[in-house]
């Protein structure tokens, strides 16, 4: 027995030499579960705030999910850019358009949409746009559908460099491989012959004018490179040949003439509906660059309101090397104003691996968020090397369900459930067509105006000294109140502080505090201006508090439970 016990001792204090000290065998407790609650106290990571636009629910802890790029930019956010990946039918199309109908309710935002999908032969963001008293900007070759719009690559409104760049974009796309220098040449001095003859004519250049002088090239040009005038005619063949697809061929209709005149660039949303155009084919990204540069030139400016730049079917644009440096430019360039850019696509893979990766990369490095919905095994596991994501979101993303995914917001991994509330629901609901109560959702959708939600019903015109939040063209369409994150408690799983948080039309966003309600504020709390609360700055709520926004208060219900609607009651 003393042999065993010593050996016993040798072999513990060897053992404590090598790995240190033996950890004590602990008494197993018994308790109840009421008992164990107190001790080991549920936590959660803390939210990205409670300031912004909802977005649904974190599926682990069950807060709401609040999320706001332009309220997050320079603190939590190094770009206020956004991609948005996943297979088809798991939620993409309807986290787009609720985000977007819940931005709107801001009255400094303004959206862009470039509606790649068809759906009943209209883009399928008709019915939000419809909604809104918004008509789609239509771009369809030949007019094929009784109605079209324009867009001048040579508008005016763009800059000699952004026109003649844009014009180098669209052979390149066309020809697959950059323009050589000669090439390059020959359009180069035609672009300066059409605007030398606009100038002296007083007429806006078109297309058109460009193919001629590349067809009959001035003698200028030729003197200028001590070479024959038929050499320059012969560089600039090719480039008169794929430009004369968009003036005569097949897709002609779309940018052979001056601007479509009443284009409302002041509306909240501004839809370009592609839905006619082969997404397989060049066009599309030909599309996409021209809409691209036009709307850095005439639509982005200086002013202080946030614009979001919403692009699906984006791989047409990553994926295409001269269309994607354009885009990495406007990215670049819009972040100092404002603009927060929303690339949606199915598969990674379908930009990282083409023949832009370089230009793919840089993009997705400006992408401070990523929102996965569920992808296959080896996709996700792509995605997640591309991304840097935690091997535990990795292997979640293939059991994803529908309208469920994994947001990334630089760093900050969660996994969140996007919920669409009754008023919503048939604005984005995208696959009626597949469904046998398409017809009865057809009914009930034309039944009446008030069943759309109060943000998106014509409104009677303000009083004198009211300003209206939307500036659209039909009527006064104005965001009834202030869309906010939620109020007090939000990010702590108690109930949300968003009864009286449709108050303020102005600028402010949900972090209202328990003190607010209390003393009968009903300005959500975070304040834009950063003022002190005391003046009368710009979106203050000045006069009686208004009423309760149903539309809000159904969001916040959703999201929060049913005792969301009133402030004073938290979570037991």
């Amino acid at each position: 027995m003393a042999r065993g016990s010593l050996t016993d001792l040798l072999a513990d204090a060897f053992t404590t030499v090598l790995f240190g000290k033996k950890e004590t065998a602990r008494l197993p407790v018994r308790t109840s579960t009421n008992q164990a609650e107190a001790i080991y106290l549920p936590t959660a990571a803390p939210g990205l705030g409670d300031s912004g636009v909802i977005i649904g629910r974190e599926v682990y802890s069950g807060k709401g999910y609040i999320y706001d790029p332009f309220q997050l930019y320079g603190q939590q956010l190094p770009a206020p850019h956004w991609l948005v990946l996943g297979e088809s039918g798991n939620g993409k199309s309807s986290l787009e358009k609720t985000y977007v109908l819940r931005q709107l309710r801001f009255k400094d935002r303004q959206v862009v949409v470039l509606d790649a999908q068809g759906e009943d032969g209209v883009g399928e963001w008709n019915r939000i746009a419809e909604a809104m008293g918004v008509t789609p900007i239509r771009l369809d070759p030949h007019h094929r559908s009784g109605s079209g719009s324009r867009l001048n690559p040579l508008d005016p409104a763009i800059t000699l460099t952004g026109q003649l760049a844009l014009l180098r974009t669209i052979i390149e796309v066309a020809l697959g491989h950059p323009l050589d220098e000669r090439s390059g040449y020959a359009l180069k001095a035609a672009h300066a012959t059409v605007r030398a003859d606009s100038l002296r004519a007083g007429k806006q250049p078109i297309l058109h004018d460009i193919v001629e002088a590349l067809r009959e090239p001035k003698l200028a040009a030729a003197e200028e490179m001590n070479v024959r005038l038929d050499e320059v005619r012969d560089w600039g063949l090719d480039v008169a040949l794929v430009l004369d697809r968009l003036v005569d061929g097949d897709l002609a209709g779309m940018f052979d003439g001056p601007t479509t005149i009443g284009i409302d660039l002041d509306s909240p949303l501004i839809v370009f509906d592609l839905s006619t155009i082969d997404r397989n084919s060049i066009a599309m990204p030909i599309l996409m660059a021209i809409v691209g540069v036009w709307l850095e030139h005439t639509w982005i400016k200086p002013d202080r309101k946030k614009r979001i730049f919403l692009v699906e079917e984006a791989w047409h644009i990553i994926n295409s090397p001269s269309v994607a440096q354009l885009f990495q430019r406007l990215l670049k360039f819009g972040r100092r104003l404002g603009l927060s850019f929303v690339a949606v696509v199915h598969h990674l893979s379908d930009v990282v691996d083409g023949a832009a990766a370089k230009e793919a990369a840089a993009i997705l490095k400006m992408a401070s968020t990523r929102t996965i919905y569920m992808q296959k095994s080896d996709e996700a596991r792509a995605t997640g090397r591309v991304l840097g994501l935690p091997r535990w979101a990795v292997e979640i993303i293939p059991t994803l369900s529908p309208g469920i995914a994994v947001w990334d917001v630089n760093g900050d991994v969660q996994v969140v459930k996007h919920i669409v509330t009754e008023y919503e629901r048939p604005l984005v609901y995208t696959d009626r067509a597949m469904t046998e109560s398409s017809a009865e959702a057809e009914e009930d959708d034309d039944a009446g105006e008030d069943e759309l939600p109060l943000a998106f019903t014509e409104r009677k015109a303000l009083p004198a000294g009211r300003t209206n939040g939307f500036r659209g063209s039909a009527g006064a369409l104005v965001p009834a109140r202030s869309i906010s994150g939620a109020g007090h408690g939000a990010n702590s799983g108690g109930a949300a502080d968003s009864g009286n948080s449709g108050a303020n039309s102005g600028e402010s966003a949900g972090s209202g505090s328990g003190a607010d309600s209390a003393n009968g504020d009903d300005r959500i709390g975070d304040n834009r201006n950063g003022d002190d609360g005391r003046g009368g700055g710009h979106g203050r709520h000045s006069g009686p508090p208004a009423p309760d926004d149903p539309d809000l208060t159904a969001i916040a219900a959703a999201v929060f439970g049913p005792r969301a609607s009133n402030p004073s009651q938290t979570g037991r």
